[in-house]
């Protein structure tokens, strides 16, 4: 049987007596924009980052569960289009667990339209404040799109903002100028574009930096010693070039997943 996960009883599934002893193989699964992501956890340890194919995903899960035969849970968050019948091949096997909004989340949540807000971006303010408790934290997700999620140290969800990616905006202007070319995405050589390529990737590269270290700075003036938090498929290429001090870990979703996981457990 499908669930989300705010309507189960986990600690029935798992025949365990004490919350704190509880230690789950679990399958997370990130359904993005753009790709499919997911990660074996045994408890708190990482045991392996996967990739899944939309086509494939129902073979990929099942070469998964062949390699860990011991994983009994499966939890997704998921703001594509993929839907929750691509996993009902696997209802015999694990226990499903799709994340929703009326999960009981680590904190509260203050924004003013609490339907539109993804639940995406939900899991990354969860994982902050379970990881990093008591602190201000603005987790920063470059992806598709550039998301940026403040949660303060009373556990109080404010907002953010939301801004185009890295590839949105080489496609942008690929698509909407006759001229332009789509480039992918690489270090400009200086701050100053000699050629149509190079002004592209200062403007695209360049710009994304530029907003980024501006924002953390808007932060860190309101909110002394903040929790910085990089994370999605670009936060490598950019962390780099960064200069303000920031936490950069590309896995951190499907990390926050684990810990929202466990979180509901000891809860329940």
């Amino acid at each position: 049987m499908i669930f989300n996960l705010y309507k189960t009883n986990i600690k029935k599934n798992l025949f365990v007596t004490s919350p704190h002893q509880i230690k789950v193989m679990l399958l997370a699964i990130d359904i993005g924009n753009t790709r499919i992501k997911g990660a074996v956890f045994e408890h708190d340890t990482l045991k392996e980052v996967l990739s899944f194919s939309k086509e494939a995903l129902q073979s990929d899960i099942d070469d998964i569960l062949k390699k860990y035969p011991k994983c009994s849970d499966l939890i997704a968050a998921s703001v594509g289009k993929t839907a929750e019948e691509a996993f009902s091949a696997f209802e015999n096997r694990l226990h499903i667990h799709f994340i929703s909004r009326e999960f009981a989340f680590p904190f509260q949540n203050l924004y003013q339209s609490p339907k539109t807000l993804g639940i995406d971006r939900m899991v990354l303010a969860s994982g902050a404040v379970l990881q990093y408790p008591q602190r201000h934290r603005l987790v920063i997700d470059a992806g598709t799109c550039i998301t940026y999620d403040f949660v303060n140290d009373q556990d109080q969800y404010l907002g953010g903002a939301i801004s185009p990616g890295i590839r949105l905006r080489y496609e942008a202007m690929h698509q909407y100028t006759a001229k332009l070319p789509l480039l992918s995405a690489t270090y400009p050589n200086l701050f100053i574009g000699d050629t149509t390529e190079q002004a592209m990737h200062v403007g695209v590269v360049e710009g994304i930096l530029h907003e980024i270290d501006g924002f953390i700075t808007q932060y860190e003036q309101h909110y002394p010693k903040i929790i910085i938090i990089l994370t999605g498929g670009d936060a490598e290429f950019l962390a780099k070039r960064l200069k303000n001090t920031i936490f950069a870990n590309s896995n951190f979703l499907l990390e926050s997943l684990n810990r929202t996981f466990q979180y509901k457990i000891k809860n329940d």
